[in-house]
């Protein structure tokens, strides 16, 4: 029956094509040449990529309760809220200072049998359509990046308890990327394939539709890496097989996870490649992501000062030892994102100026993530005149030698950290190496309202409203430290996200101390823990105590510590969040005793 079935929507497939699709394929000509510059080198050609942009929630938009192979395929594009695709957008993405153009894609739920009997055929329409699109972009004059995005969580198999399910996933990613390769061997090599998005190694643990498994990974965090590398090899040794211009094509390695620390992880090996300098990584940066991230404008925390500049480019330099290794840079994803509110944040054309100057100082290229929130789409134009003239500015065709494009950008950060404020705020503790300072780093449960996440302490990274109280820490004693969350747009935290006690220099000044919780109050009230917090550290420098962490999935034996006893209970998720206070918090209100532990 499933047989019948299949022939009928093989037919089906075809009256489409010949119908709707075969007749936009006569009029969209593929401006692409085919040819291979083989003597060029993936650094080479991240300096030639220019600045790039995503065609986000395009067609990676998926929804398997809907997607069919009778669907029009440009019907998926309109899914998640952007207009169908046409070649006047490149054209005008070009114009306004795009070079490249990276376009997510979800295959796997095109082959729509493929969690019902495992038939991994992709759609033929489907396969078409992405194909125009790449044509527009090529006719544009623009590179282009193909990946698979997401995909409806797939690749939650990889991490599955059944080693029926794991092989399915391996067999899985190599049909795939057999049939994406053949449908696109003729092209030159401005056309680049990317293994993946942040799916690789970090989301092998994602509770899969297509998986049985009710509870999520089955994977330690090094066997997610050797999986990763495993994967990587996979999607090299595919794309390679194919043969012609596939075997000299330049591929994207996406980064474990794409996160930049992990990446520059020991335990993640870039994949042997046949071909020589033709192998470029991914990684997304979105930091810090209480300013990129925050969902309103409103409520985003500051961006801009000095630390906050040193801080970007101190991050984004991890990724010169690919370059030193000849491995092309690619950002795959980065932006101050607008949010829901589609607002453009404070200081948002000083963040992209001075990422893309990190950019061109380093030698990547990257793509700014956008769903039609800086570039619309429908508009064909910029939203805002500060960010399209941030981009304009940097055309690759008005960019001609790399090393005059390093002087230049070196020249423009410089003068960009010199000018930036020292701190928003007036009230601020000073910092310096000899200081150490207790604070709550603070994302609520929808990522609004933040304050100074992570292991440097950051004052200004506080959102509007937000009443912080922080502690100098002199040596053995107690402390006392508090949000007040009552002059928010909110007048409340809705739960949290993300929430630790940190001590700035701690591990430094106090080496082998811990903190020691004894009393928290919530609302005034006192509050009891789910389970035993424990200090550890991340970076050997900071102090941490984590109130909730749910990507720290099991207790670090080898660096926690606690004032008495063993770890027996110790939890990274001490605050229940299915508590009804945790849902509605106006203060929350810590004392702690730091000290030696006995």
């Amino acid at each position: 029956m499933k047989s019948i079935l299949r022939f009928l929507c093989l037919i089906i497939t075809f009256i489409i094509i010949v119908c709707s699709t075969s007749s936009a394929d006569e009029t969209v000509l593929t401006g692409d040449d085919g040819i291979m510059r083989y003597e060029l080198t993936a650094v080479e050609l991240t300096r030639l990529m220019g600045n790039g942009t995503n065609l986000g929630n395009t067609m990676e938009a998926c929804d398997t309760s809907r997607m069919n192979w009778s669907a029009v395929p440009a019907s998926y594009e309109t899914w998640w809220g952007q207009p169908v695709t046409t070649q006047d957008m490149f054209y005008s993405m070009k114009k306004a200072g795009f070079d490249t153009v990276r376009i997510p894609v979800a295959w796997m739920t095109n082959a729509t049998s493929m969690y019902l009997d495992h038939d991994c055929t992709i759609n033929p329409a489907y396969l078409q359509r992405v194909k125009e699109i790449v044509d527009y972009a090529r006719n544009a004059g623009m590179y282009v990046i193909i990946n698979d995005h997401w995909d409806g969580g797939w690749y939650g198999m990889f991490g599955s308890e059944d080693p029926a399910t794991c092989a399915f996933a391996r067999d899985a990613y190599i049909c795939m990327w057999k049939q994406i390769a053949e449908y696109f061997i003729d092209y030159s090599d401005y056309v680049i394939f990317e293994g993946a998005n942040e799916e690789i190694g970090a989301r092998f643990d994602e509770n899969s539709r297509y998986c049985n498994d009710s509870v999520k990974s089955y994977l330690t965090e090094n066997q997610r890496y050797a999986v990763a590398n495993e994967v990587n090899q996979l999607f090299v040794d595919t794309v390679r097989s194919t043969g012609g211009n596939n075997a000299a094509r330049f591929l994207l390695i996406p980064g474990y996870g794409t996160n930049i620390a992990s990446t520059c992880d020991g335990r993640f090996k870039m994949p042997d490649d046949s071909a020589s300098d033709k192998l470029l990584i991914s990684v997304h940066f979105y930091d810090p992501w209480s300013y990129c991230g925050a969902s309103d404008a409103s409520g985003a925390t500051k961006w801009g000062t000095k630390l906050n500049l040193l801080d970007m480019m101190s991050v984004l330099s991890r990724m010169q030892s690919f370059v030193a290794r000849g491995y092309g840079v690619v950002i795959g994803e980065y932006g101050a994102l607008t949010g829901a509110d589609g607002v453009t944040k404070d200081n948002a054309a000083l963040y992209h100026r001075f990422f893309l100057d990190c950019c061109d100082y380093f030698d990547y290229t990257s793509c700014l993530w956008d769903t039609s929130c800086f570039f619309d789409r429908r508009a064909l134009a910029f939203r805002d005149a500060d960010l399209a003239a941030v981009y304009i500015s940097r055309n690759q065709e008005t960019e001609i030698d790399s090393s005059e494009v390093r002087t230049s950008a070196k020249h423009d950060m410089d003068a960009l950290i010199e000018s930036a404020p020292d701190t928003f705020k007036n009230d601020v503790i000073s910092v310096d190496d000899n200081t150490a300072v207790a604070w709550i780093m603070w994302n609520d449960g929808g990522w609004s309202i933040s304050y100074s996440v992570g292991d440097k302490y950051d004052p200004d990274s506080v959102s509007p409203g937000l009443k912080t109280t922080d502690a100098v820490i002199n040596g053995e004693g107690i402390y006392t430290v508090k949000l007040d969350f009552t002059g928010t747009s909110n007048g409340y935290s809705a739960s949290t996200a993300f929430s630790a006690i940190g001590i700035s220099n701690g591990e430094l000044l106090f080496p082998g101390y811990v903190v020691d919780i004894t009393e928290c109050r919530i609302n005034g009230e006192i509050y009891h823990f789910k389970g035993r917090p424990y200090t550890t550290s991340d970076d050997g420098k900071c102090t941490r105590v984590n109130l909730f962490n749910e990507w720290v999935t099991a207790v670090p034996r080898d660096k926690a510590r606690v004032r008495y006893g063993d770890l027996t209970g110790t939890t990274a998720t001490p605050i229940n969040r299915n508590d009804a206070v945790i849902g509605h918090i106006e203060t929350i209100e810590i004392t702690f005793w730091y000290g030696p532990r006995k």
